[in-house]
């Protein structure tokens, strides 16, 4: 690798430290600061923090992979999460953000569904926790497998600090994520985050412009032509698809509603800022997507254009194309934009695990007393437990990132989606009902998995997951009383 990629990379672990150290001087007396940022979070942060740790290594590999091989047919994924999070910005954001403050100040998802139903709070909040931390072990391993990729392919050959380069990358992806966020908490997550929001959307838009544009593109024109030549409907939205295929896709904009790393920001900004957040972080989301399908597609053109490029892993074009097509420093910026969208996902991840484990385990079996000083501190020594169950999980170079990624959102989306949509829209939901769609979306997503029904079906696991936990608590909620509920606010 050219010294001066590596010089960029530097710089970006030195940014994102530097942060972690700002944002540890400014909120981490209490645990709302370390958990919520003390709920004042500039709108322009919420949004970038929220899509920078909703898209992940996913965006810059996981999509333009899955274009790369199959063509613009898998775009439906990306248009079905661009629904999905408008969705979930207009439904879920102004009411979750009033509501977790009107219930108990609730600093946490299971604590605010342990507020909202009283009658079953210490069961909500243990399920909800021992979800939490199942799944982002794994989503956070997906995170790392992506860094990993990325140290794979840049350092071909050789050893890095006595390990393979994959290893390594996983371990010091992993090691720089776990400092800032540890340190900092969650205004240096957000703050973090928003910096790697803006480095990924402008990575985004200058490589497939470059791709295109640059020498030997020859602009949209080419790329059909060239992409009409290895297959007809390869620019088709519709080439292939079937309504079983269609509907798996679009139905990952369901996950949304129920993923804690996502809708915490909700919770977290200023008071009246929903509006501005939202449109800033909608527009954001259509720009990203954008040029993420223009990489798989733009990428693949290039591939096909010049036979003595090898590409053995799909996943890996963006990393591709940012080493053949830049200058070494430019291409040290595109491959921080990489690790920006890997390491603002961990970091939101670690953070919402940790907090459960520290709200929902520790003080609420451990030491209900607890002081606002050990609850920081039992925080960040969550955070570093579920780091290292995440290393464990990504240690295998053969795990794919659209796949783990895929089975932890529908583990999420299944098990939180319903059960949160319904807490904040109706009263008639009993804590019965909670903990029935709890259990019920997580199990039939597990079961849906390890069965093997969905490679059988072709079936996406959210899909029996939401409807069987949408249809759970509402059955239950039918049979059940609800339980007197207290407001602060009314």
């Amino acid at each position: 690798m050219e010294t001066s990629t590596i010089i960029a990379l530097a710089l970006y672990f030195i940014l994102m430290l530097a942060i972690g150290v700002f944002a540890w001087k400014r909120s981490t007396a209490d645990s709302e600061g370390y958990l919520l940022g003390s709920r004042n979070l500039h709108p322009a942060v919420a949004a970038l923090s929220a899509g920078a740790s909703d898209m992940s290594g996913w965006l810059l590999l996981g999509l333009p992979g899955a274009l790369y091989v199959s063509g613009l047919v898998e775009a439906w994924i990306g248009i079905g999460l661009f629904v999905g999070a408008l969705v979930n910005w207009i439904v879920v954001a102004p009411r979750l953000r009033r509501q977790t403050v009107e219930y108990g100040n609730a600093l946490t998802i299971p604590e605010f569904l342990a507020n909202r139903f009283p009658d079953k709070a210490v069961l909500l909040r243990v399920i909800s926790a021992v979800i939490i931390v199942l799944f982002f072990a794994v989503y956070s391993a997906a995170s790392l497998v992506a860094g990993g990729k990325l140290f794979d392919t840049i350092f071909l050959s050789g050893q890095i600090l006595g390990m393979s380069p994959y290893l390594a990358g996983v371990l010091i992806t992993a090691l720089v994520v776990l400092a800032y966020t540890a340190i900092g908490g969650f205004l240096a997550v957000s703050l973090t985050d928003f910096v790697q929001g803006l480095i990924m959307v402008v990575a985004l838009v200058l490589m497939p412009l470059v791709v295109l544009y640059g020498q030997g593109g020859g602009g949209i024109s080419q790329m059909r032509d060239t992409l009409a030549a290895v297959d007809p409907g390869f620019l088709s939205l519709f080439s292939g698809l079937t309504f079983i295929g269609f509907l798996s896709a679009v139905t990952w904009g369901l996950g949304y509603f129920g993923q804690p790393h996502i809708i915490v920001r909700f919770m977290a900004v200023r008071e009246g800022g929903i509006p501005m957040a939202r449109n800033i972080g909608m527009t954001w989301m259509a720009v990203a997507l954008i040029g993420a399908i223009g990489i798989g597609l733009a990428g693949r053109a290039y591939v096909e254009r010049n036979p003595a490029v090898a590409l053995e892993d799909p996943e890996t074009i963006f990393i591709l194309l940012a080493d053949l097509l830049f200058h070494p420093f430019v291409t040290g910026f595109l491959l921080a934009a990489l690790l920006a969208a890997v390491m603002s996902t961990i970091s939101s991840q670690l953070l919402v695990a940790s907090s459960s484990l520290t709200e929902d385990f520790y003080r609420l079996f451990l030491n209900r007393n607890a002081t606002e000083t050990q609850a920081v501190r039992v925080g960040r020594i969550s955070t570093v437990i579920v780091a290292v169950a995440a290393i464990v999980i990504a240690s295998d170079s053969d795990s794919g990132v659209l796949s783990l990624v895929s089975n932890a959102w529908a583990g999420f989306g299944a098990a939180f989606g319903p059960l949160i949509v319904l807490a904040l829209t109706w009263n008639r939901m009993t804590g019965a009902g909670a903990v029935a769609g709890l259990v019920t979306g997580a199990a039939v997503v597990i079961v849906w998995i390890f069965s093997g029904l969905g490679e059988a079906t072709g079936i996406y696991e959210i899909i029996p997951g939401f409807v069987a936990a949408w249809l759970a608590i509402w059955g239950v909620s039918r049979m059940t009383r609800p339980a007197p509920q207290t407001r602060l606010v009314q």
